[in-house]
């Protein structure tokens, strides 16, 4: 059988173990319970989200209904110091780098000019453009690469990268081209692609005659295929992706092969396209369900659990509801947030002038 006719399993979707010839799991259940909390509580600020875009509170939302796992089990597998360069669907990443979920929501209500702190959070922010941030995710990477934060062996200092987007970026020359310059600088880039079925209602099907992944050894890059909803697949896959990257052994594609159960975004009537029965299909594969039963099989998970982790996703949705109503409007000069790592005399300069118009406005 071909590498890409298979797809990387540690957990079906009944919950039961799938051993793999080239991947295992040494995971804690403490880590395991980790997962499981990260994909219920993303999903819980995932449906208010959606929730509030339909009350008018949120100009669009993008749901990652479906997607927990990819999203999770490849963020987690991030270490501090690695960067993460993201779309407008990865809401469960930017949870795993520490990101407020009602800051999320700055962003969908427009109180926001500026993305969060690059520096503190280790994450580029929400992306509207498609692919070309496949680009800045390499660059970044070949900049790491040449600063010495690659192959030096301490494990607090290498570095890699990961960028994150769909299958529908795959047809894009953008993306195409970050794999030109990846594979012939080696840079420590690891290319994610959920691929959920869907490019808005264009089915990958019609986009690829093959699987996403094998496109990767034109380039010259592993290509990997991994199952999108199991949450253990997805973090050792990335896991093992990641150390390559960091230790100088150049970059890798992964393909984790999932559904958008949800709307492509809030404006969109996914009706329109999809099957019923493709959508009930992908139902009984959820991730968080595969990992729950697992979970339970084993003794791990406790209803006491259960109860905490209920009360919690309660309190988030309340605090969710709350706060977005009370985010405040931004300033204007707080576009010049985050630019830069470091002071830049240029842009301070801008940032004076703009606030001595305003102050001159007000006084008129």
């Amino acid at each position: 059988m071909d590498q890409f006719d298979s797809v990387v399993q540690l957990l079906d979707s009944n919950g039961s173990v799938v051993a793999n010839s080239q991947f295992t799991s040494t995971l804690s259940q403490s880590e395991l319970l980790g997962f499981y909390r990260d994909m219920v509580l993303v999903r819980t600020l995932d449906e208010q989200a959606t929730a509030l875009q339909r009350q008018g509170e949120l100009g669009l939302w993008a749901p990652l209904l479906g997607q927990e796992a990819a999203q999770i089990g490849s963020a987690r597998a991030m270490q501090k110091q690695d960067f993460a360069f993201s779309t407008y669907r990865e809401h469960g990443v930017a949870w795993c780098r520490g990101v407020d979920p009602v800051d999320m929501l700055r962003f969908w209500r427009g109180t926001m000019h500026q993305g969060w702190d690059a520096n503190h959070y280790r994450d580029y922010g929400y992306q509207i453009i498609i692919g070309a941030h496949a680009l800045h995710a390499t660059g970044y990477a070949m900049g790491a690469q040449l600063a010495g934060r690659v192959g030096s062996g301490e494990a607090e200092k290498d570095q890699a990268v990961m960028a994150y987007f769909g299958d529908g970026a795959m047809s894009e020359g953008d993306v195409n081209e970050a794999f030109v310059f990846a594979a012939s600088y080696q840079a420590p880039v690891v290319f994610f692609c959920q691929n959920n079925q869907w490019a808005i209602s264009e089915p990958t099907r019609r986009q690829s005659r093959t699987p996403l992944a094998q496109r990767a050894v034109g380039f010259g890059i592993p290509g990997i295929r991994v199952d999108g909803n199991d949450v253990i697949a997805c973090y050792e896959v990335t896991e093992h992706a990641l150390h390559r990257a960091r230790s100088g052994q150049g970059p890798t594609l992964i393909e984790a092969v999932t559904y958008r159960m949800g709307a492509h975004t809030t404006s969109d009537d996914p009706t329109k396209y999809q099957l019923f029965s493709d959508v009930e299909l992908w139902r009984e594969r959820d991730p968080i369900k595969r990992l729950k039963i697992y979970l339970q099989t084993k003794g791990i998970l406790s209803a006491e659990l259960e109860t905490q982790l209920a009360g919690e996703a309660s309190a988030l949705a309340q605090r969710m509801r709350d706060e977005c109503r009370e985010l405040p409007d931004p300033k204007p000069s707080s576009m010049f947030d985050h630019v830069y790592a470091d002071t830049d005399i240029n842009l301070e300069k801008q940032r004076a002038e703009v606030e001595a118009i305003l102050i001159q406005s007000m006084e008129n």
